[in-house]
């Protein structure tokens, strides 16, 4: 049996703003140290899953930076790698991926290439621990023509995702791709295992089609087909992150004497090499430090107090200043006698002395900000990438209020 994989790694997603200006979805820094998709690169490399392709397309640079060659997952060397998959830009503008299914479609070559009995086809921007062999094997002893991988979620939730009605064999008795209103309660993890064949003639068919996503057309035209299609029940962690509440929560998720997620025993790899943790020395923590439940990256230089937070590599938080409930990614410097509080801020971001930012609602400030002192940004703002001192023309912004804003 031979299998490879398409990681979808492309998208940008709208809802997590400021923070996929500059890159998508999959690259967004996680957990202080990592990155989104290092998550489903580790369930591949722990299922032994070495022949991988990875569809980019949105602002590659950071995600093909970070991920090299692979051999951060023990992906690289003979007979096995992860190859990136960019849109190549012919004649047309239409050259460009059109949807997940296009994506696919364009990079057929891959599949010919390699000769796959099986296909498996997952996202790269989900935060869960899973062993893909578990749905492979589910998918071989079915013979099934497409199996998808399926987490329980709330009905009222159903408008987000595709929603199945999968029967007590396991068989898919109905397909929704993203209803306003459902009764099932089993989400698409967009997680796909295909029959080579079936999946070939299916994308060729859709090529002719206006839409090309395997949620919106793939799907529900097998299942038109009468194909063997087949939901396999994941009743592990599954953290969606598309929203700035779930990037947050999901964060959170790591904190706590019994966080939902174990990052030890889920044996998350990432690139050890990148600019962010390369020679870094371990944290450093000053005399007037206070650190409770806070999970950080190497090279951070702690003076103030940190509570209930998550910080990536080489941050430092001088004396007096409190970071509270929030994510601070990597090479920030917060001030003396500044508080954070429920706030995402991204990498590079300096903020001055004896400022507020953040109250009960999510404050978010994108990556290479520079916060003058004693500026008080209320609760549920957004400072834009690039933003300087001079764009904060009032010592106090109001709740809500965006900042900066000029075109990247």
């Amino acid at each position: 049996m031979k299998l490879i994989t398409f990681v979808l790694a492309g998208g940008r997603v709208d809802e997590l703003g400021v923070f996929t200006l500059t890159r998508p979805k999959s690259a967004v820094p996680f957990g202080g140290m990592y990155r989104i998709i290092d998550f489903p690169l580790s369930n591949l490399s722990h299922s032994g899953i070495d022949i991988v392709g990875i569809l980019s397309q949105y602002n590659p640079s950071e995600l093909i930076a970070h991920i090299g060659s692979g051999i951060h997952w023990d992906i690289a060397g003979r007979g096995k790698g992860i190859k990136m998959l960019p849109p190549y830009k012919g004649v047309r503008a239409s050259d460009w991926y059109r949807g997940t299914a296009d994506a696919v479609y364009q990079n057929l070559s891959f599949i010919n290439e390699h000769s796959p009995d099986y296909v498996l086809i997952i996202s790269g921007d989900h935060i869960y621990n899973m062993d893909y062999n578990d749905i492979i094997n589910f998918h071989i002893e079915k013979n099934a023509e497409l199996t998808i991988g399926f987490v329980k979620v709330p009905s009222k939730e159903g408008y987000r995702f595709g929603m199945a009605d999968i029967g007590s064999d396991g068989a898919l008795a109905d397909y929704q791709e993203k209803p306003e209103k459902t009764k099932y309660e089993w989400a698409s993890l967009t997680i796909y295992v295909f029959k080579t064949d079936v999946l070939i003639q299916a994308l060729k068919k859709n090529a002719r089609e206006k839409s090309h996503e395997f949620g919106r057309d793939i799907i529900p035209a097998l299942m038109k087909e009468n194909a063997k299609v087949y939901g396999y029940k994941f009743n592990g962690y599954w953290g969606y992150t598309k929203t700035i509440e779930e990037y947050f929560a999901t964060n959170m998720d790591l904190l706590g004497e019994d966080p939902k997620i174990n990052l030890a025993s889920w044996g998350v790899k990432t690139n050890i090499y990148g600019r962010y943790n390369h020679d870094l020395p371990p944290s450093m923590f000053a005399s007037t430090a206070d650190v409770e439940d806070a999970l950080l990256g190497r090279g951070c230089v702690i003076r103030g107090k940190v509570s209930h937070s998550v910080l990536g590599y080489n941050v430092v938080v001088e004396k007096g200043a409190l970071v509270k409930d929030s994510i601070v990614m990597s090479d920030c410097i917060i001030g003396e006698g500044t508080v954070i509080e429920n706030a995402i801020i991204d990498e590079n971001v300096r903020i001055g002395k004896n400022s507020v930012i953040g109250e009960k609602k999510i404050t978010c400030i994108g990556k290479d900000v520079v916060i003058p002192d004693t500026i008080r940004i209320g609760a549920g703002c957004v400072v834009w990438p690039f933003t300087r001192e001079n764009a904060f023309k009032e010592k106090n912004i109001a709740p809500g209020t965006t900042v900066g804003g000029e075109e990247i």
